[in-house]
This record gives structure tokens, C-alpha cells and sequence, in this order.
């Protein structure tokens, strides 16, 4: 299983066997993170392993499962770095996925371990681990609004724009918000954010990090099926707007 193919069965998993993995799936996580391309390389990051077993590090919060191992993310301060961050950690999920390792993105935690010396903060954390029950979905299982539930098709788009706009659909989001909604033409689509509603604002604090995670599955479906894009936010578009929504960056293909 490769990462696109991890788009349509990766599943939230927070409930694992309390068991190490073996030291050459910690080694290939390791190099695969080491290697990963993030959406702004001018930001800072580090990423850090836990390992709750041997060495009982854990992240706190609130909703934190028991997990053999966490990611503790961090990163500069600037803007989009939140951005960054979903991008980054939904590739490291699908990967995991790939591997039959289960994880789960963890919004409301704080890492034990500050970085303040490097001038980085903790953003978000991953636990992950071997799954008790099964590490996939079927397909009936994803909770996702439909195409027409997030479109506007302007135009009849052509087959590459369905196979990204899929990968998008199937992205997850913090309590499932799904913030994304499309304005579609033949081969170019603009992203619209929903905005959150006076219920809605717990998982607007995470808005741009599930856009992150977002364009991560729009990247490898892209990858995948051998389509250049470009990921820009268009001046001429900035000013238009979809009741509710605002808009956010479009998807063309490299000219």
C-alpha cells in the first residue's frame, strides 16, 4: 500500500497494544520523516518520538489515549505554520497507515518538553502505534459530506480534477469539521474555508491545520496520477466570496 492508496482507508485510531515496535519500523519512520518535502521549508520544525513503553513519555491534555508512542510536533512561529504542520503530519499518517501502524492527531495536548531555547513551539501532537481491532476502513465507514455537499462545478472538470477533489474529500479534520468547500471549472479549482459557527469554534482554532492536512492528500493524489500543480492564491479571486466562506488558495496546473 503506498500513501495515495492510504487516502482511502487511513481511519482515527485511539485505542493500541501496548507493544514496542521493532527497531527497523522505528528506523524507516525515522529516515521517511528526515526526507519528507513540508509545504514552507523556510519554516523551522523538529519532530520528536516518544516512546511511552520503555521510556513513559507522553504528551498531556485532555482525551489523550494510551498510546506506545506519540509525535511531538514543533515549529517556528510565523505565518502558516499551522499550515505546514497538517501537511507534514498527514503524509507521516498515511505512511503509518501504509505500514498497518494506527495513528490519531491529538489537538487539545502540551509536550513535556519545551524547546523554547530553539525558538520553537509545540503546535500539535500524533499518537500512534500498533491498533487493538483493525489499523483501516472500509469505504462505507467514512463519515464524509458528499461531492455535491462541497462543490460548485462551474464547469465540467476533467478526470484529474476529480481525482484530487476525492483525495481532499476524504481528508480528516478536528471533529470532523470538513472547513472545505470547492468552486470547480475544467482544470482548475479555487478553495473556499467554511466559516466556523458560535458551536463551531473549538475546531476553528484548528482551521488552518486541517487545510494543511488538506493539501497534503491534494499532493499525492497529484503525485499519483502524474499531475504538476501549483498550489497559489490568486489576487483576482481574493475578493469574491461563497455565502459563509472565504477564500483560500486555488489548485491549477503547472503551465
Amino acid at each position: 500500500m503506498n500513501l495515495y492508496e492510504s487516502i482511502y482507508v487511513r481511519k482515527s485510531v485511539r485505542h493500541y497494544k501496548t507493544e514496542e515496535l521493532n527497531q527497523k519500523t522505528i528506523e524507516e519512520l525515522k529516515n521517511f520523516i528526515d526526507h519528507l518535502e513540508p509545504l514552507f521549508p523556510e519554516i523551522k520544525i523538529k519532530i520528536e518520538i516518544l516512546n511511552n513503553i520503555s521510556e513513559k513519555e507522553r504528551l498531556k491534555g485532555l482525551f489523550v489515549p494510551n498510546a506506545p508512542y506519540y509525535l511531538a510536533f514543533y515549529s517556528e512561529e510565523k505565518e502558516k505554520h499551522d499550515l505546514n504542520a497538517g501537511y507534514i503530519l498527514e503524509q507521516i499518517s498515511l505512511y503509518m497507515t501504509s505500514k498497518g501502524i494506527g495513528s490519531c492527531f491529538l489537538g487539545m495536548t502540551k509536550a513535556a518538553k519545551k524547546r523554547e531555547e530553539e525558538n520553537l513551539h509545540f503546535v500539535i501532537g500524533m499518537a500512534f502505534g500498533i491498533p487493538k481491532g483493525e489499523a483501516v476502513r472500509h469505504d462505507y465507514e467514512a463519515n464524509r459530506l458528499s461531492m455535491d455537499e462541497l462543490c460548485v462545478f462551474k464547469e465540467k472538470p476533467k478526470a484529474w480534477v476529480n481525482e484530487i477533489l476525492e483525495a481532499a474529500r476524504l481528508a480528516p479534520s478536528s471533529l470532523n469539521s470538513q472547513p472545505w468547500r470547492f468552486v470547480i471549472y475544467e482544470n482548475r479549482i479555487h478553495v473556499f474555508s467554511k466559516k466556523p459557527t458560535s458551536t463551531g469554534k473549538s475546531w476553528g482554532k484548528f482551521n488552518e491545520f486541517n487545510f494543511g492536512v488538506m493539501l497534503a492528500n491534494v499532493s499525492i493524489a497529484a503525485d499519483e496520477i502524474w499531475v504538476d500543480l501549483d498550489l497559489i492564491k490568486l489576487n483576482n479571486i481574493t475578493h469574491k466570496t461563497i455565502p459563509n466562506n472565504q477564500y483560500m488558495i486555488s489548485i491549477l496546473t503547472k503551465q
